[in-house]
């Protein structure tokens, strides 16, 4: 457990494309409360493109709001959709992107690791996960949100806190965006291929 006693808020992000979450932990010496946690909903955004400028403006207004220290982001699962994945890691960079600009470090946890820091079990369900963070953090029923996307996210958070002071957690770590740039060139050159091929203009209402 981690032993500095400063105080330190940690923001959790769980990536989507049409519902993306997002907690906080404040973290004081060895004890981590919930700051706030929820979605961003992007699902009555039809253009895939305008949803990337909303996560954008929505994760660059809760950094500006809760000044946190730290980000941990859950990395996407790499399953047999290939433009799923895609849309995902756009949705994730956006986010990290966000977070550089911000100069807030980023680190990056798997599913997996995730789900074995909060439950012990890699294969839990997104309820364990809930359920388990409603113990730990002892959060009333009523602080438990609609949207599981919101507990997955605190469920990141959670993960980086219990790793804070360990040695090598196997987490990615980024000090800025050249740094993230070096570390994910193919990721960084696939995404951004069709976004230079496209022509299409947009419009925010």
């Amino acid at each position: 457990m981690p032993t500095n006693k400063a105080e330190k808020i940690i923001l959790g992000i769980d990536p989507g494309t049409n519902v993306m979450g997002y907690g906080l932990l404040r973290v004081v010496g060895n004890k981590a409360k919930m700051e706030a946690m929820g979605v961003i909903d992007l699902r009555k955004m039809a253009d895939p493109y305008l949803r990337l400028g909303y996560i954008s403006e929505r994760v660059t207004s809760i950094i500006e709001s809760y000044l946190p220290d730290e980000m941990a982001i859950e990395a996407p699962f790499f399953g047999k959709n290939v433009q799923s994945m895609l849309k995902l890691g756009r949705a994730q960079g956006v986010a990290i992107a966000a977070a550089i600009r911000h100069d807030v470090p980023i680190h990056e946890y798997a599913p997996l690791k995730i789900k074995m820091a909060i439950t012990g079990q890699g294969q839990a369900s997104k309820e364990q996960v809930a359920g388990m963070l409603q113990r730990m953090l002892h959060l009333d029923e009523k602080d438990m949100p609609d949207f599981m996307d919101a507990t997955d996210a605190l469920a990141a958070a959670y993960c980086h806190f219990l790793q804070m002071g360990r040695p090598e957690t196997g987490a990615r770590h980024y000090n800025g965006w050249k740094d993230f740039v070096v570390k994910n060139k193919q990721v960084v050159s696939k995404a951004s291929q069709p976004m230079v091929k496209t022509t299409r203009t947009h419009k925010i209402p």
